[in-house]
């Protein structure tokens, strides 16, 4: 009787023979460790593993095993269910990998932070937002940190990570392999080597494996991009053949599907027309039609493919780029373009900005650094302009993970970065924390457009000055956001509630706005900064 490695999330390592394995918590992580039979040239290539695992009600779901090194190959999976599960695995080239059988006792998580105690992210039974797998809206607040799992050491991704969750961010986007901006990862390794017939290298996954475990243990999810795909030679999603690209996708797939994750399968790519099919195609065969983890692909600038991949069963939610530009044709893409206009559309699909502009980034046109107040500005509309769901924060020095100041490999009109360790402290992150704090007292989830709510947009004159509004569906509250002061008259039709409040999202602090009286209510911002204003019941 063959022997497994078993190891919980915990931490915990024990010998499980094929009768029982460790106890693992609900959504926690199960692991097999199995030996192949031969050794092989290309065992990613000419050899394929999957497990079935059985759940204690009898539902059955199958995993991807993976190639770890010499005769090693793994079995990762998460449970959501308590009581005795059953695995077995299925490898038609190797005997010695197929057939192995085993069980272990998934057992009630004890606490702890957010996705332990609730589950990882999926889509909302409603599809307007992300949720846990137990139901509770999960708000997405990432941070832009590309190049970080790459590049990073163990102790500077530790206080990066420490950073990030002490400001409330929810999620870390990250490129997980070889690109234009990071050739190797900081141990000098690629993912793979090759083209037409690709060698996955797993020494670059052992490392990877424990910034994916950073990330989760620090309580954020991973927000990996499986195959950029800008068109450098060294991007995956343009320069492998389709057959390569997908086998890549795969193995990431499985080698990280058991931890709390979001995946962006594509990265800053063109995907119109024919361009999406190959993608369509490697989402199906990867993530079929049902996926345990939602997928979504990362659009390059203000580009807009929804209705490519509308419909499709993996496409869980819009994942946008409004990008790093400041002109008015470019802010007005922001607040009347397509996250604006597009998010009723059937069927309906969370909107998340997963790039707005990226403070101290060299902006498209003026040539000069985002600040934090444009940040801010960009973040807010994004979270009002669509049904609210989150938004992601960047930051130049972060996304490129600068050891020294200068300016980012590829990027040399991004002008230059203030090394890592520096840029983490930047206003814009704290600001982002404003943000979450705010939307942790409320129920966002609930929030719709509802720019009929203003009397006059003062917008219309000057884009700087568009003012988003958001009404909750069940007209409990409003919120609106006002990027350069000033007055505003609202239509209260449909409030539940008429008292007002403004918050400030610079310094996270509120005041009093009197009330918002009468059908047409008239409230003047404490001064000509940004405010958020808050109307409605209970606060």
């Amino acid at each position: 009787m063959r022997c497994l490695t078993a190891i919980c999330v915990a931490g915990c390592v024990c010998v499980a023979t094929v009768a029982m394995a460790a106890d693992v918590p609900t959504w926690g992580r199960f692991e097999a460790a199995l030996t192949a039979g031969a050794d092989r040239a290309s065992p990613v290539q000419d050899v394929s593993l999957e497990a079935d695992f059985v759940s204690p009600s009898g539902k059955k779901t199958t995993v991807c095993g993976f190639w770890d090194g010499g005769r090693t190959w793994r079995v990762r999976f998460s449970p959501g269910e308590a009581g005795r599960w059953t695995w077995q695995s299925r490898s038609p080239q190797d005997k010695a990998l197929d057939g192995q059988k085993g069980e272990f006792a998934c057992v009630a998580q004890a606490g702890g932070l957010a996705l332990q105690k609730h589950g990882p992210p999926r889509v909302s039974d409603n599809r307007w937002h992300l949720a846990h797998a137990d139901g509770t809206p999960w708000f997405w607040l990432a941070d832009t940190a590309w190049n970080g799992a790459l590049l990073a050491g163990e102790k500077e991704w530790a206080a990066y990570l420490a950073d990030r969750a002490a400001k409330g961010f929810t999620a870390v986007q990250f490129v997980t392999t070889q690109w234009r901006t990071a050739p190797v990862d900081e141990a000098g390794q690629a993912a793979y080597a090759g083209k037409e017939r690709i060698a996955v290298n797993p020494a670059f996954y052992q490392r990877m494996d424990k910034r994916f475990d950073a990330v989760n243990a620090a309580g954020l999810a991973a927000a990996p991009v499986l195959a950029w795909a800008v068109g450098n030679e060294l991007d995956p999603g343009t320069s492998l053949p389709e057959d390569q690209l997908l086998l890549l996708v795969r193995y990431q797939a499985a080698r990280y599907g058991a931890h709390a994750v979001v995946w962006i399968l594509g990265g800053d790519g063109n995907y119109r027309g024919e361009r999406a099919e190959k993608w369509k195609r490697i989402g199906r065969a990867v993530f079929g039609d049902r996926p345990a983890r939602p997928v979504t692909m990362h659009m390059n600038g203000q580009g807009w493919y929804v209705p490519e991949f509308r419909g499709e069963p993996w496409f869980g939610f819009v994942g946008y780029q409004s990008g790093h530009g400041d002109s008015d044709k470019a802010l007005q893409w922001n607040v009347l373009g397509p996250p604006a206009a597009d998010w009723k559309t059937e069927p309906h699909l969370p909107v998340i900005n997963l790039e707005p502009n990226y403070e101290a980034h060299v902006a498209y046109q003026s040539k000069q650094p985002i600040s934090a107040r444009a940040v801010r500005r960009a973040a807010w509309w994004s979270v009002l302009v669509s049904p609210t769901a989150g938004v992601t924060y960047g930051c130049h020095g972060i996304w490129s993970w600068q050891k020294e100041a200068g300016v980012p490999r590829a990027h040399p009109n991004t002008g230059a970065a203030p090394p890592w360790h520096e840029a983490v402290r930047m206003p814009g992150s704290t600001a982002m924390k404003h943000l979450k704090t705010f939307m942790d007292g409320v129920e966002w989830w609930r929030l719709r457009p509802a720019p009929e709510m203003l009397s006059g947009q003062p917008g219309e004159k000057d884009v700087k000055r568009f003012v988003a509004a958001a009404r909750a569906d069940d007209g409990s509250f409003a919120v609106l956001y006002l990027p350069a002061g000033g007055a505003v008259e609202i239509r209260t039709e449909g409030l539940k509630g008429r008292a007002a409040r403004w918050f400030d999202p610079r310094e996270g602090k509120w005041s009093d706005a009197g009330a918002a009286a009468g059908p047409a209510a008239k409230l003047a911002a404490p001064s000509e900064e940004d405010w958020v204003l808050w109307v409605g019941t209970g606060r």
